[in-house]
């Protein structure tokens, strides 16, 4: 049974490979985790990521780049994932929902609200991230996140 909201420190119940790894990676984001964020990824220029901070990046070498902004920067981002659906094929598995939280720099707060989209491939028995997709719902939060996130202060 998949929990209904993600937030990295699920256990489950019965296995399911897919759903770990997916779990694995939010808490890897939210406990500012690089060894387990890169242990998530595809290790390959054929990783990819389109987010609202980093633009498209290609390759774990530059998406290891986003998240270390993220993790090394003085900012506390937080995100769970919720109203998700996981289609998944033998070798291959999509989650596809939402994912809220809040972005905390000094005393300001700004919540998020993002629509977000993961792809997952099986490899030698090991399944890892492929590509991510996120978009930020509200137009003006998305200039606010990004300079706060790019340059360390609220806009």
């Amino acid at each position: 049974m998949q929990p209904d909201v993600i937030t990295g420190r699920e256990r489950l119940v019965g296995p399911n490979p897919a759903l770990e790894k997916l779990i694995d990676f939010y808490r890897a984001f939210n406990q500012g985790d690089m060894s387990l964020m890169q242990d998530n990824w595809e290790q390959s220029s054929e990783a990819s990521m389109s987010n609202p901070v980093g633009g498209v990046k290609r390759s774990w070498q530059e998406i290891e780049q986003v998240y270390a902004r993220i993790f090394n920067g003085p900012a506390e981002v937080y995100v769970e994932y919720y109203d998700y659906s996981l289609h998944q094929s033998a070798d291959m598995f999509t989650v596809v929902g939402r994912e809220r939280g809040y972005f905390k720099l000094g005393d300001k707060q700004l919540d998020l609200a993002i629509r977000t989209s993961r792809i997952y491939r099986q490899r030698d028995g090991q399944w890892r991230q492929l590509h991510h997709h996120g978009s930020i719902d509200v137009p003006e939060n998305l200039a606010v996140y990004q300079a706060a996130v790019l340059n360390g202060k609220f806009a």
